[in-house]
């Protein structure tokens, strides 16, 4: 059966007066976005879109940002209209949007569902209540409980993204948080390490030696657990790590903080290293052919080749080799 393929047409609509002050959030920089479209520019942004995209995908038109239902409720409308015509046209799928758990509510929820909003992103972050207060999210963790309940309970798929190395953040409260995601019912998640981003909050406590952030062999380790729990209850892992902007990989927002460009190889990597130890603890071949689903040869190989490079600090030579024949994270393991 051949799986479906999915595609988002992104439209940045930030909430411009947030009245919560996140350590981590660089208010000041969201609020001088350059490229916000208006609603009447909206219809152009899809074209433009539609116009490169695979008519196979199933699309969807995404409105990212934050905080979509804390804006105006006369903008929120507008918006939607402005995007509900390629879901009534068959253009597109169905909308998605990002938003807070204490901005759901049955009233916002109506006006979603009239116009063909299909799945409802919450920033939970966290599920502790030491590490909500820490971080300044200005919400609990009963806010998550609550609107989870409210979304899925009006027929909307619901994702749930988190955040890991928050100030207060442990290991184990991390895992909680996933675990929490879990037993909520999230369809879907992000998982995205905190870093220190100039003029923030966080950037005063990190100056002041009141936080420190995880390393990024330590966000690595925390987000590979996290990965494999999420994948073995079935939630879809839509994003790990913050997409490789500009100002993150030349140097002029980030002050300090596990970012690298490609951190989700870097934990595929680490997720196969564990699979290979295991699988190859009793090898007695040192030269051998690893058979993979040709969709993990790179993961399997490592970033920079550091699985291989492992196996052959142990003595091993090792050739990968794809098989289609093979699940996600199985191998066969063969003579060469």
């Amino acid at each position: 059966m051949k799986k479906a393929l999915f595609a988002n047409i992104p439209i940045f609509i930030p909430e411009l007066a947030c009245p919560h002050q996140c350590v981590f959030c660089d208010q000041e920089k969201i609020s001088s976005h350059s490229s916000i479209p208006q609603p009447e520019q909206i219809s152009t942004v899809i074209d433009e879109h539609l116009g490169t995209m695979n008519p196979d995908k199933q699309i969807n038109i995404a409105f990212f940002g934050g905080n979509f239902t804390g804006i105006p409720i006369s903008s929120q409308e507008a918006y939607l209209q402005a995007a509900f015509k390629y879901v009534k046209s068959g253009k597109v799928k169905g909308i998605r949007l990002s938003t807070r758990p204490d901005y759901v509510s049955p009233e916002i929820l109506d006006m979603l569902q009239k116009y063909g909003v299909t799945t409802i992103e919450i920033g939970a972050q966290s599920t502790n209540e030491n590490v909500l207060r820490k971080s300044g999210r200005g919400h609990t963790v009963d806010d998550i409980k609550r609107a989870s309940k409210l979304i899925l309970e009006y027929g909307f798929a619901l994702g749930l993204q988190m955040m890991i190395g928050l100030p207060g953040d442990k290991y184990e409260s991390s895992v909680e948080t996933a675990e929490d995601i879990i037993e909520l019912g999230a369809s879907n998640t992000r998982i995205y390490p905190t870093l220190v981003i100039k003029d923030t909050a966080l950037d005063h406590l990190y100056s002041a030696g009141k936080y420190s952030p995880l390393s990024l062999d330590e966000a690595v380790r925390w987000t590979k657990d996290i990965f494999r729990l999420f994948e073995e209850n079935g939630v879809a892992i839509l994003r790990v790590g913050l997409h490789p902007s500009e100002d993150l990989c030349d140097g002029k927002s980030l002050i300090v903080g596990p970012f690298h460009p490609s951190f989700k190889e870097l934990v595929l990597t680490e997720i196969w290293s564990d699979i290979l130890n295991e699988k190859l603890k009793s090898l007695q071949d040192h030269s051998i052919i690893i058979h993979v689903n040709p969709s993990q040869i790179n993961y399997a190989i490592g970033h920079k080749s550091k699985n291989r490079n492992r196996l052959k600090e142990q003595g091993i030579t090792a050739e990968f080799i794809g098989d289609n024949n093979l699940e996600k994270y199985e191998i066969n393991v063969s003579n060469s």
